[in-house]
């Protein structure tokens, strides 16, 4: 074969195996490919092939041609199955058919959804029951009346007066607290702030908060923040650095300087908390 028809020759049987194989890579409609043209331009050039490299290039663009014609097969076998009719052939049928002709197959494969929806002697029973004993709307109002109060402190003899704190129990429970806080930090000895405070109502959540405060100050534990993880948390020591009495709180000499870090702990954090606690199993 010469050498520039040997050349068109392979440029056109490449030109069929890309072109197979797009058609399968992007599932387009294989009937797209005219597998009829692509055999004649085999048999164009088959009998002219005399090198192994044409020989096998031929033989890639045939088994090209045979995976169309595969798609082709598993087209026509899919949609029949599924009843599968074109949207050219409805339209020219629909198109053929009278007014008269359409509006009867319409109303015959029409299936309303209707509802009927009346007042009853039952139903205005239970709408009167609902009123008698629905609260009057300003003790509504009351009940769903939050104020809004803003954060201030609060020291240990104003708990004790409002019998949130025992004056006696206080030392002992923060020794308790202290051994729980032991208890409960994980294998890298600590635990997150919330995870330790949060109870289940709001109210001994804040008195957990509390008397950790008193933990974290005269040195029982420590607390680690992150500000860019928004985490908080406590870490136990094995022994207190300071010495506490019964009747009064007696600091020893510390080396590094107090501050005191303010900690939230509001009623929408606990609810968050207890949600995610929920979801966490």
């Amino acid at each position: 074969m010469p050498r520039g028809k040997r050349k068109v020759g392979r440029e056109d049987l490449q030109g069929i195996i890309e072109l197979c194989r797009s058609v399968r890579s992007r599932g387009l409609n294989p009937f797209l490919v005219d597998v009829d043209d692509l055999v004649a331009v085999l048999r164009k050039y088959f009998s002219e092939w005399d090198a192994p490299e044409d020989l096998c290039l031929d033989a890639e663009a045939l088994n090209e041609i045979a995976s169309i014609i595969k798609l082709q097969s598993e087209w026509v076998k899919r949609r029949s199955t599924s009843l599968y009719t074109d949207p050219f052939l409805l339209e020219e049928k629909l198109r053929s058919l009278s007014n008269e002709k359409t509006a009867k197959v319409f109303l015959q494969a029409w299936h309303p959804i209707a509802e009927l929806e009346q007042l009853s002697i039952r139903s205005l029973e239970e709408a009167l029951r609902y009123w008698e004993d629905l609260l009057p709307l300003d003790e509504r109002m009351l009940r769903e009346r939050a104020s809004k109060v803003e954060p201030g402190t609060v020291t240990r003899e104003e708990l004790v007066k409002s019998g949130i704190l025992a004056e006696e129990a206080f030392l002992e429970e923060m020794r308790s607290l202290w051994r729980e806080l032991k208890e409960k930090t994980g294998m890298d000895g600590r635990i997150r702030y919330w995870d330790f405070i949060g109870s289940q109502s709001y109210e001994e959540s804040v008195r957990r908060a509390y008397l950790t405060s008193f933990l974290v100050t005269y040195g029982y534990a420590t607390m680690e923040i992150y500000p860019l993880e928004d985490e908080i948390f406590l870490k136990p020591l094995k022994e207190p650095p300071l010495q506490i009495g019964r009747e009064t709180l007696r600091w020893e000499k510390r080396k590094e300087q107090l501050f005191s870090i303010p900690v939230p702990i509001s009623y929408e954090e606990w609810v968050e908390w207890r949600s995610r606690r929920r979801r966490e199993g």
